[in-house]
């Protein structure tokens, strides 16, 4: 059998960070933001590519890690992005704009995503990212189905938290919000359901035609 451990490392060492997703990457350990893994960050860029996406969403801005990693992939895309804290936000947009990403084509949304998303018009994003509080995440993902369009993509990092997911040892809110969720899209015929164990787990769901 081979070294799980090893192999999830390679593929995490695999991927080179240009220079701004580095430094917004090192912003986010200072500041206590965990931010999508590098790997995971690759497969967000290679999502929005394969999607010719222009017009995505992230609930979960952070410092924005993941939406450069998203802007990568899909340099021409409108991003919106949303999250409580706007010091993060304004981190976020210098480093957006530093990357070389259009104001124009940036929307950041200071506030609580319960509130802002019902807002939000239907199938009308590519690309939806799923990264903020995890004990909503069922929550965030039924509105970002609701979002994308068809053919489109959710994408939800951190969907085997911290390895206990898999446990069946493990307990807890947060542990058992992401079961029930996982076990409500891979039964689902909406959706074409991938779980990937990149980084800290990384759900796919693709958004059939209804």
């Amino acid at each position: 059998m081979p070294d799980k451990q090893s192999t999830w490392k390679f593929a995490e060492d695999f991927v080179v960070e240009p220079a701004g997703i580095a430094e917004a990457r090192q912003l986010s350990i200072e500041l206590g933001v965990d931010a999508v893994s590098p790997a995971t960050g690759a497969q967000l860029a290679a999502t929005a590519a394969a999607s010719a996406a222009s017009s995505i969403i992230e609930i979960g801005t952070g410092v924005g890690v993941s939406g450069l990693w998203l802007l990568a992939g899909a340099p021409e895309a409108t991003l919106t992005s949303i999250d409580l804290e706007t010091d993060y936000q304004d981190h976020a947009r210098r480093a957006f704009l530093e990357a070389g990403a259009a104001a124009n084509r940036l929307r950041l949304i200071a506030g609580d995503a319960g509130g802002v998303l019902p807002r939000m018009n239907e199938q009308s994003y590519d690309v939806v990212l799923v990264d903020a509080d995890p004990a909503s995440v069922i929550e965030y993902v039924e509105h970002g189905l609701r979002l994308v369009r068809d053919g489109g993509t959710v994408l939800v990092p951190h969907a085997l938290w911290r390895d206990k997911v898999a446990d069946p040892a493990q307990r807890g809110e947060i542990v058992t919000e992401f079961r029930a969720l996982l076990k409500e899209v891979g039964g689902s015929d909406a959706v074409i359901a991938s779980l990937s164990p990149v980084g800290d787990g990384l759900l796919q769901l693709v958004k059939l035609r209804g």
